[in-house]
């Protein structure tokens, strides 16, 4: 049954794509009683001027950079000062990471040697990870990126990787942004491996058969962690409230 967090149960949900989806988290929200208020302000969807209708905002990935000068990114990368200020429960997804990140004043920027984390990579959190809900991070997340960012400041790294050292922080008490890519089903794998073939060429990326390898053997801890930290999340701003 899903635990009564607050009055209202609705969360923004960021999206960057026309035919993009919230994926894994959209339906665990949903399951856990959440219902999903879907903006894309690429394609000319207002932001809410404020987040009291809502309990929580995510703001998913897409393939455009947190360093293009689309009038609209540079909207959405000063709304995140929104949730940031009323202290709503806010997530970052790999590009929604990169932004919040900027939105923290820090640089977003490729790695110096070109490589590029695409498919499943070894995570390791730190103490404040282990933490973060009562889950432990799985040992190995689903990545779909060229460019990462460095710890910004006055944040808490929660998890570390080897070519793209923050994975996972927290800002605060209720931001989160994570590099990797928890929501993922397997169709969206399929189809981001077929349409984006030409990133598995990249230094560092993983062949096609080793994402389907890797969801076989990994996706199921992902899953467990996913659930438990949208829990956690939630119910973390429903404290700092």
């Amino acid at each position: 049954m899903p635990t009564n967090l607050s009055h209202c149960g609705k969360i923004l949900v960021i999206l960057h794509q026309e035919h993009s989806s919230a994926g894994r988290f959209g339906r665990i929200l949903q399951a856990q009683g959440r219902e999903l208020d879907v903006r894309r302000p690429r394609f000319g969807d207002p932001l809410p001027k404020t987040l009291s209708e809502h309990d929580g905002a995510i703001v998913f990935g897409g393939p455009m950079s947190a360093n293009d000068e689309h009038a609209w990114l540079r909207r959405e990368i000063d709304w995140i000062g929104v949730a940031l200020k009323e202290e709503k429960p806010f997530l970052g997804i790999c590009l929604g990471a990169q932004m919040l990140a900027r939105h923290l004043g820090h640089g977003v920027r490729p790695h110096p040697q070109g490589r590029v984390e695409v498919g499943y990579y070894p995570i390791h959190p730190t103490e404040h990870g282990h933490s973060c809900c009562e889950r432990r991070f799985p040992d190995r997340v689903y990545q779909w990126h060229r460019e990462g960012f460095d710890l910004p400041k006055g944040a808490t790294l929660l998890a570390k990787g080897q070519d793209f050292e923050a994975q996972a922080f927290r800002f605060g008490r209720t931001a989160y942004g994570f590099q990797f890519h928890p929501e993922v089903t397997f169709g969206m794998m399929c189809l981001w491996t077929m349409r984006g073939a030409s990133r598995l060429a990249a230094p560092g990326a993983r062949p096609r058969h080793r994402h389907l390898e890797g969801w076989l053997r990994h996706d199921a801890a992902v899953a467990r962690w996913s659930d438990a930290f949208l829990r956690a999340w939630l119910d973390g701003g429903r404290k700092a409230a």
